[in-house]
């Protein structure tokens, strides 16, 4: 090439190295990916008995399969059902995310869900979800967890908390409506809820949305147990408002309620409640 004053330039074309360089970029985008999707994999550590099971081509053997969505719904359980020496904590699913960031998944509460089983009644299933589950991670943590429970004659709980904030109505509600329940049921569950369905327009979401679409879509009798309240964290109050729901666990489990009061206190925090509402 030659400029205006006659110089003669080699002349060289950058495409190549700059096709390369795009193409390291991609390779290495692409395996940051797949490291961060591995990581964000949701495991499953069962105890030694149910892993081989599992491992030989069997399932669990369910009957009733509860869960505890929240600090206030776990509360309850633990006060009420899993304070008795009937159950073994039988295993645990990880899920490692932004607000959950636990490396190993061998430790650390408030990155795992815990599975209880009962002792006299093995068919009986509890677990404690208190720790997040991200948007991405919620199919396959219902996805795995229930590819290891039979779905035959399978009935399922929810019981979850959510702020009354996102409760809509058109009526009026003061401070003294909260907390309460309300219950949305796949086509499947016959019984009848312990209290009123929720209603139009109001939704649920999360985890316990990912719960209730995976057992409509395979035909699992299943119900959720919104307890709408009006505090920022665990309190008495709210726990109690999920006792009408003893009657529908099962008699095994209702052998087991009947907390003492130093029972109650070590898992209920009991204050003056503060209303979050404007009245």
């Amino acid at each position: 090439m030659a400029t205006f004053f006659g110089e003669v330039l080699s002349v060289y074309s950058r495409a190549v190295d700059e096709d390369e360089d795009e193409l390291d970029e991609n390779e290495e985008d692409e395996q940051i990916r797949r490291e961060l999707e591995e990581k964000r994999t949701v495991h499953l550590h069962w105890s030694p008995e149910i892993t081989e099971m599992l491992r030989a081509g069997n399932k669990l053997q369910c009957s009733r399969f509860i869960l505890a969505v929240g600090h206030n719904a776990a509360s309850f359980l633990s006060a009420y059902v899993l304070a008795s020496a009937n159950w073994d904590a039988v295993g645990r699913a990880v899920a490692w995310n932004e607000r959950s960031r636990s490396a190993t998944g061998q430790s650390g509460e408030e990155s795992a869900c815990v599975f209880y089983r009962h002792k006299d009644d093995p068919s009986v299933l509890i677990c404690h979800v208190t720790c997040y589950i991200a948007e991405d991670q919620l199919f396959q943590w219902t996805e795995k967890v229930f590819d290891c429970l039979q779905s035959r004659e399978l009935t399922v709980t929810v019981l979850s908390d959510r702020s009354v904030a996102e409760y809509k109505t058109a009526e009026y509600l003061s401070s003294s409506s909260a907390p309460f329940l309300r219950s949305l049921h796949s086509s499947a569950f016959s019984d009848q809820p312990v209290c009123q369905s929720l209603e139009q327009p109001n939704i649920i979401t999360g985890f316990p949305a990912a719960v209730l679409n995976h057992c409509q879509v395979n035909r699992i009798a299943a119900v959720v147990y919104h307890c709408y309240n009006d505090v920022s964290g665990p309190d008495s109050v709210t726990v109690e408002t999920y006792r009408p729901v003893l009657s529908k666990l099962g008699r095994s489990i209702q052998a087991d309620c009947s907390p003492s009061a130093d029972v109650l206190r070590r898992f209920i925090r009991s204050s003056e409640i503060q209303s979050n509402l404007y009245i």
